[in-house]
């Protein structure tokens, strides 16, 4: 079964969303550092931005995260 909050983060990742996720003491969110793609910030602001804050946080929890990306800096 499809969830519905994966389907949005996994069809703005799609349109080269670059978002990432930040999760502190369990508290979601994003940041936008480099900039979207027009076609993803454009689906971000109509699909995304417009969901209440839980359903949101939801979504957020698909994207990659933050501290997902540091893993793979230190690797490297």
């Amino acid at each position: 079964m499809e969830n519905a909050s994966k389907t949005l983060a996994d069809e703005y990742r799609r349109l080269g969303g670059r978002r990432v996720a930040v999760i502190d003491d369990n508290i979601g969110s994003s940041r936008d550092w480099e900039g979207d793609p027009v076609e993803a910030e454009k689906f971000w602001k109509e699909k995304i931005a417009t969901l209440s804050d839980r359903e949101r946080r939801d979504v957020e929890t698909f994207l990659p995260s933050l501290n997902d990306e540091a893993d793979v800096s230190n690797a490297e």
